[in-house]
């Protein structure tokens, strides 16, 4: 099940859409293709007012980084399995890779200048990897009373 706006994007652009079955065949990069790829979780499956904004950009985005990164669309019913393995917790968002790691999220829609800086310094080959925030530890101590 896809919004009018994701149907439209994916017609209009022929971006792939990727689920939890595929996502690592597309991020794995072909011979000569860049190794860095942008997916966008749309939010489509529950209304949100800047998932058809973040859509109606993405397709310039691509453009403006053409050859240095490839996008795909995040299947709606997928974006629940895959959202913690690439750090997305705001829905719309947008996710730099490297090969099958996040190197940059960028939620709901920004100015093009954002987009611009963010990308950028996601695309350095020195970006880190993001990582999953540490949980707090908990210890349990037991003390015997005399």
């Amino acid at each position: 099940m896809t919004a009018p706006f994701l149907d439209a994007l994916i017609q209009r652009t022929s971006l792939p859409l990727v689920d939890e079955t595929n996502v690592d065949a597309f991020l794995a990069p072909a011979a000569g293709e860049c190794p860095n790829a942008l997916l966008f979780f749309s939010g489509a499956a529950a209304p949100r007012p800047e998932s058809s904004d973040v859509a109606a950009v993405l397709p310039e985005i691509l453009r403006a980084f053409s050859g240095r990164l490839r996008g795909a669309i995040v299947a709606p019913e997928a974006e629940a399995k895959l959202k913690g393995r690439f750090q997305i917790f705001v829905l719309p968002s947008l996710c730099v890779t490297r090969a099958t790691e996040p190197v940059g999220v960028l939620p709901k829609i920004l100015d093009w200048s954002d987009y611009v800086e963010k990308i950028e310094a996601a695309l350095d080959p020195q970006a880190p990897v993001l990582s999953a925030p540490a949980k707090p530890k908990t210890q349990f101590t037991f003390s015997q009373g005399a």
